[in-house]
């Protein structure tokens, strides 16, 4: 066994279960070593006992760090509840793992921080506390916004097909049981406390559908000044965090570093689209120069690297993307400049007002706003969409165009419904036609001022709109067609609005100021080779047990509905002699011509199988619409053996709040 199980108590007697990866002999050879400390709710034992298993015993066999994998309260093989996602008490159980890990015999008393999405998350909340012993920490696929920019909300909209996978599936994972042979006898207790007390979190998120105190308890945003120490951020286009990562680096005042390359929600060595690289390695160097006083000093890499994006054609399985690397000194850079683009004015006033027609399915192409495994997959071929949208086009002539940063739209529009919604996508249209998306942004127009209190709008009357696009890198070729591409909707990434809605966009008013660059950079960074991943054709399993992963957007022409559907799941060993199975299915569907009328359906099973036990938990999760409500039922069924042992139901009927 390549790792060490221990319990770390925490300061209310909750027993915290953690994984030690450490060098040889770490306690006995009479040398000191810092400490790493990675916490997460995805149960480190069976689930995820596989994820970057290696990574971890990189880090501590050729690197010399002692690697603490935490499952959080509640979660895994930790005793506790887990009652939502990053709750105060997560804090605190966080600076109580730091401060036992810098107080052990072998440690030489720093600590340091890591990790993908949700423990990228809570290494910048810890680091807001500022525990002593906490001296650097490395934030991947994470954000500093948690309402709208997490699979929750964007831009005041409710976040759809996101509601099918990681909102949903947390129901089923929380009520999972401990790991028998970690947790001891009392395992069964522990697994029925868990399900007499289980609250699924996505009822809470439904209803806070405003930004508030709730959502900006673990936020970074804005209070950066908060973190103090070292911080690594590591991002990347195809992913959902990616607006986290300029302003963040932008606004700390701590000693910092960004790494953005053009990955999905997935590990760089392993991404789609690559190209990929050696993060192991990255980590390693930046956790010894800030927590290894007595290791020989190098010159630390620039303090941005980059991969700038080439025009590359869609694929929802991009394997590589156009483009090259490059070194910053600060953002912004001194050579980024704004230049606005405005579309041509039809020459009166009367027919300077471009009409945007909501229609409620548009956006299947641009899918879900994060890549990550399949079905999760990237962008595909615009053009559909475009065809449904208002679009305004500018021929790149003369030299490329590149830009890098978050581009700006303002507009005046008037609609005809109080509440309504803007997307705007921007393209880059290749001289055969096909349209790659480049970034995104969308907007509740309720919440045009403010998303504390959004307004609804007065039907007629005129309104300036600022709508900021995501992050993003591209370079538009001589040649090519910069495209703005305006709707109403941005399905199944967003639920649509509760009615069919006309925006009035005028067009002398519309402004597009893109972030621009021009001439060298700092150089190019060096990183360390890595052998190219392989990637493997999805089959279903040979016994029927698992689908093939699917990813289907389908039209009901009689019924006038559109529907997506997904599907992944499959077989693993795990430890303590087990097996893990897991299904993840999902559904969103809208009605096209009655918009109010949306819906999800959800089903996560995962089924545990031990030497001596076998642990069963399926939930599902139903969501329906109307123009006034998000009815949401859930259902869950834990067996143990074959044998029920809790069945559960929660019903709400949860009002759309300006949505």
């Amino acid at each position: 066994m390549k790792f060490k199980r221990l319990v770390i108590p925490a300061r209310d007697g909750i027993q915290l279960a953690v994984d030690l990866y450490a060098p040889p002999n770490y306690e006995n050879s009479g040398l000191k070593y810092p400490a790493l400390l990675e916490a997460l709710p995805y149960r480190k034992d069976d689930l995820t006992s596989s994820s970057h298993s290696e990574d971890y015993e990189r880090l501590s066999g050729e690197n010399g760090f002692v690697v603490c994998r935490l499952d959080l309260r509640g979660t895994g093989s930790s005793s506790g509840l887990a009652t939502d996602e990053y709750p105060t008490v997560e804090l605190d159980d966080l600076n109580d793992v730091i401060d036992w890990l810098a107080t052990q015999s072998w440690s030489n008393g720093l600590v340091g921080m890591f990790g993908y999405s949700y423990s990228g998350f809570n290494s910048l909340q810890a680091a807001c506390t500022r525990p002593k012993a906490l001296k650097a920490i490395c934030a991947i696929y994470a954000t500093d916004d948690r309402y709208t920019d997490d699979v929750h909300y964007m831009g005041g909209g409710l976040r759809q097909i996101d509601l099918v996978d990681y909102c949903h599936y947390m129901t089923t994972c929380n009520a999972m049981p401990p790991v028998p042979a970690v947790f001891g006898d009392n395992w069964r207790q522990e697994w029925q406390q868990r399900l007499d007390l289980h609250t699924p979190w996505v009822l809470n998120w439904l209803e806070q559908q405003h930004d508030s105190a709730y959502w900006r308890h673990g936020s970074l945003r804005p209070d950066y000044g908060r973190i103090a120490c070292p911080t690594m951020i590591v991002a990347g286009w195809a992913d959902g965090y990616r607006n986290n990562t300029l302003r963040t680096f932008a606004a700390l005042e701590c000693e910092k570093s960004l790494l953005f390359g053009p990955w999905s929600h997935t590990a760089p060595a392993r991404s789609r689209p690559g190209p990929h690289i050696d993060l192991v390695d990255e980590m390693a160097t930046w956790f010894s120069r800030w927590l290894k006083p007595d290791a020989p000093i190098s010159n630390p890499p620039s303090p941005i690297r980059v991969f700038v994006r080439h025009a590359t054609k869609p694929q929802p399985d991009l394997e590589m993307m156009s483009g090259v690397w490059r070194n910053e000194e600060t953002w912004p850079p001194t050579r980024l400049k704004h230049v606005t683009f405005t579309p041509p004015s039809n020459g009166s006033d009367s027919n300077n007002i471009d009409i945007v027609a909501s229609k409620a399915d548009v956006g299947t192409a641009g899918w879900n706003s994060c890549a990550g495994g399949l079905p999760w997959g990237q962008p595909t071929d615009q053009r559909e969409d475009d065809s449904w949208s208002l679009t305004y086009d500018f021929k790149i002539e003369g030299s490329d165009l590149e830009i890098l940063g978050h581009a700006l739209l303002d507009l005046t529009l008037t609609s005809d419904q109080p509440v309504a919604a803007l997307s705007a996508k921007l393209c880059s249209v290749f001289p055969d036609g096909t349209s790659a998306l480049v970034s995104r942004g969308y907007l509740n127009l309720t919440h045009r001022e403010s998303s504390t209190n959004p307004r609804p709008l007065t039907p007629g009357k005129s309104e300036d709109i600022t709508l900021e696009l995501e992050a993003t890198s591209w370079v538009f070729p001589v040649g090519h067609t910069l495209r703005l591409s305006l709707a109403g909707n941005d399905w199944p990434n967003i639920w649509p609005s509760p009615q069919q809605f006309e925006l009035g966009i005028n067009r002398e008013t519309v402004k597009l100021k893109l972030p621009t660059l021009s001439g060298p950079g700092a150089g190019v960074p060096q990183f360390k080779p890595v052998e190219p991943p392989t990637f493997s054709a999805l089959q279903p399993s040979e016994n029927g047990e698992f689908p093939a992963t699917l990813w289907r957007v389908e039209n009901d022409v009689i019924k006038r509905t559109r529907t997506a559907h997904t599907f992944y799941g499959g077989e693993s060993e795990i430890r303590d002699g087990g097996i893990a199975k897991e299904w993840y299915s999902g559904e969103c569907g809208v009605h096209i011509d009655n918009p109010a009328n949306a819906w999800i359906d959800a089903t996560t099973r995962y089924n545990l199988i031990w030497p001596q036990v076998n642990a069963d938990v399926t939930s599902t999760m139903t969501i329906v619409s109307d123009a006034d409500y998000y009815t949401v039922t859930i259902d869950l069924l834990a067996t143990e053996n074959g044998n029920a042992i809790a069945r559960k139901n929660w019903h709400r009927k949860i009002a759309r709040l300006l949505a």
